[in-house]
């Protein structure tokens, strides 16, 4: 079954297939607005739940709470600094097998996960355990 899209929905997933990196929807308004293709906040966000839906993109929730939107390329990964919010990105996934498990177990079409650590960068330690010396 094909699935229509909107003149909305395929801007901004045009435009996520140009950036590579997660952006938020703030972004995505201001890039297509200065690209001169009228779209409210309101749409980018509709369309992105659209996309989202769909299977196309993956949305990603920052320490700050502010949500970030990438193409599902491949799963993602982090350790992410609570001090600083800085995210390193981590390349092994302990979770693949678990992913397929669950899809055969109960028959599920799993587009994607994430995985992510909380806790202080090694920048951020070395400065918490200055100040607590001080």
């Amino acid at each position: 079954m094909k699935v229509i899209r909107t003149r909305s929905q395929e801007r901004v997933l045009r435009l996520l297939k140009t950036i590579k990196h997660s952006i938020s929807a703030q972004d995505i308004y201001i890039k297509l607005r200065k690209r001169n293709q009228g779209i409210g906040l309101a749409t980018v966000y509709r369309s992105l739940e659209a996309l989202k839906l769909e299977g196309l993109v993956q949305v990603r929730t920052l320490s700050n709470g502010e949500a970030v939107y990438s193409l599902i390329k491949q799963d993602k990964h982090y350790l992410t600094c609570l001090q600083c919010g800085n995210s390193i990105p981590i390349k092994q996934c302990p979770v693949n097998q678990l992913e397929s498990d669950l899809q055969n177990n109960h028959n599920f079409k799993i587009f994607y996960h994430t995985l992510e650590f909380f806790g202080l960068c090694n920048h951020c330690q070395i400065q918490q355990a200055a100040e607590e010396t001080a």
